[in-house]
């Protein structure tokens, strides 16, 4: 099964849509891009339940650091792009140089640095293509917690009232024990 990260990379060069919807984004030729979040814990949860069919996921999470063109506008004109080339693929393309205003918290240092303030820690993933093609994959809060098919706050999430407040009410808005029921769910 699953147990590192060579396993994990593997198993997404193995699934050629997720290398399509990769190389799509590396098209893009964005500065400091990596695809997130569900895009990668889904695929795992999704192996080690042993599931035949993929489990559909709301986005595919493209995410970039350029803290020149920090407009809105600029993150839409690429999801138009990328629909071009892959339509039906519900992309979502954000900027991590822009995202803390959002957020209202300090900016970030790089797009692995907001990676690493995700929520989860089982979402705080991220791949993306090297120059050879082959798939990079970044974890800042480790895999041991999607592997072990554990959902934990990540430290950044923890730490306030507020953080563990949007912790759990992500929780329960994403429901995901009904899709992958042997997930175990950790509360602040």
């Amino acid at each position: 099964m699953l147990k590192s990260e060579q396993d994990v990379i593997e198993l997404i060069e193995e699934d050629e849509e997720m290398m399509e919807i990769l190389r799509a984004a590396k098209a893009q030729d964005l500065p400091d891009w990596w695809i997130c979040a569900g895009f990668v814990r889904a695929k795992i949860w999704d192996t080690l339940h042993q599931f035949e069919k993929r489990t559909k996921t709301p986005d595919v999470d493209v995410i970039y650091f350029d803290p020149v063109h920090v407009d809105e506008k600029t993150e839409k004109d690429l999801e138009e792009k990328l629909n071009r080339m892959l339509p039906g693929v519900p992309w979502s393309v954000k900027n991590e140089a822009r995202m803390h205003m959002v957020n209202d918290i300090e900016p970030y240092e790089s797009s692995v640095d907001a990676i690493s303030k995700f929520p989860e820690t089982a979402t705080a993933l991220g791949v993306k293509l090297d120059d050879e093609e082959n798939v990079v994959l970044t974890a800042p809060c480790g895999l041991e917690d999607v592997l072990n098919l554990e959902v934990k706050p990540t430290p950044f999430f923890s730490r306030t009232e507020a953080g563990a407040a949007i912790y759990e009410e992500r929780i329960d808005k994403k429901d995901w024990k009904s899709i992958w029921p042997q997930i175990t769910v950790y509360h602040i």
